[in-house]
């Protein structure tokens, strides 16, 4: 069931691709929004042929940076035109010559601070127009992707221009980490004890699932800062891996 609702939201995710230019990943931490997006493009390169042009994604995070810095200014001293992080990538994804399909993802949280200049970006125009009156067209493999936790903070007018796709966090949930951790350890390390994913697997249900402790800890406890629950398993994989180093170096 769990493999459906996921099979799911990848296709969710093609189809608003085919039908817009700009569109929203939307979920909490952890719950895959990255992971999606990885399958998707990574499955439509390895499809190939003469349908499916190669898709490449060139991520940023626009909150790491000012709006100046990611759009460009203009020098003040020398009267010069200083280009910024995200037009120069625009630009380079917008190229012509590109053999492939861009994907340009923001990876960070929406505001109007930096998103108001995209408005033009993601209606019927497809132009991002800067400071210094470049107006640079949008190519028609270039596809403009937003990976936000929330829309608390973005406007109506920039909402209504994109699709939008959300993963909730039950869509994926915390135990296939569970699930790949063991694997992955079997495939990596070959001196893995061959059990050690049905032990971590009876773990699982026996301490965390069979309890539902992440329900307890919701109701008794209070958090000065939340944790999903893909996190806190996350970091309990990260522990017993550490854990497990020395076993594992003794018997290689």
């Amino acid at each position: 069931m769990m493999q459906d609702r996921w099979v799911l939201k990848i296709t969710q995710l093609y189809e608003t691709s085919l039908v817009r230019h700009g569109f929203m990943v939307v979920g909490t931490v952890g719950c895959g929004k990255t992971t999606i997006m990885n399958a998707l493009t990574e499955g439509i390169t390895d499809i190939g042929g003469s349908q499916y042009l190669p898709h490449k994604m060139t991520r940023m995070n626009p909150k790491s940076i000012t709006g100046q810095e990611m759009y460009g200014v203009m020098n003040t001293v020398t009267g010069e035109w200083v280009p910024g992080v995200f037009s120069q990538i625009w630009k380079k994804c917008n190229d012509k010559k590109n053999k492939h399909v861009s994907w340009i993802v923001c990876d960070g949280p929406v505001d109007a601070i930096w998103i108001e200049n995209l408005n033009t970006v993601l209606d019927d125009n497809k132009i991002l127009t800067l400071a210094n009156a470049e107006r640079i067209p949008m190519s028609d493999n270039c596809k403009m992707v937003f990976e936000v936790e929330n829309l608390n903070n973005a406007s109506p007018a920039t909402v209504s221009r994109c699709g939008i796709i959300y993963v909730s966090a039950s869509d994926l949930d915390w135990y296939p980490l569970i699930y790949t951790w063991g694997r992955d350890r079997q495939t990596e390390k070959k001196q893995c004890n061959p059990d050690e994913a049905n032990w971590i697997e009876d773990l699982a249900k026996k301490y965390i699932e069979k309890p539902e402790l992440f329900k307890l800890i919701a109701i008794n406890y209070t958090q000065v800062m939340p944790v999903p629950p893909v996190v806190c398993i996350n970091m309990l994989l990260n522990l017993l891996t550490a854990l497990l180093q020395d076993f594992v170096e003794k018997n290689q």
